[in-house]
């Protein structure tokens, strides 16, 4: 987990685009989300998030095919620690395996 988060960067997420929107809802907590066409806002307070998102081409190794996922986080309105905060949950939500 990260100790700071820009108001803008772009991210590659391990998963298919079906993966990513079934774990967005939750992913947002209780913050209000509108999902359209491979782009989401989530109101944060007085501020709000606007994600954007396409599939990449699957990462191989060997015979290992892994989904990519590039999203687009654009924080508007919201101070590092509001930042902070948000991503904190949502990293730890979106997280995969691991132990």
């Amino acid at each position: 987990m990260q100790s700071h988060y820009a108001a803008s960067f772009d991210r590659e997420m391990g998963c298919t685009e079906v993966e990513w929107l079934s774990w967005l809802p939750g992913a947002v907590g209780d913050h209000p989300l509108t999902i359209d066409v491979r782009r989401a806002t989530v109101d944060i307070g007085a501020g709000h998030l606007q994600l954007r998102w396409q599939a990449l081409s699957p990462r191989q190794i060997a015979l290992a095919r892994l989904p990519r996922l590039a999203v687009e986080f654009r924080f508007d309105g919201l101070d590092e620690a509001a930042r902070w905060r948000f991503m904190r949950y949502f990293d730890l939500y979106t997280q995969r395996g691991g132990g």
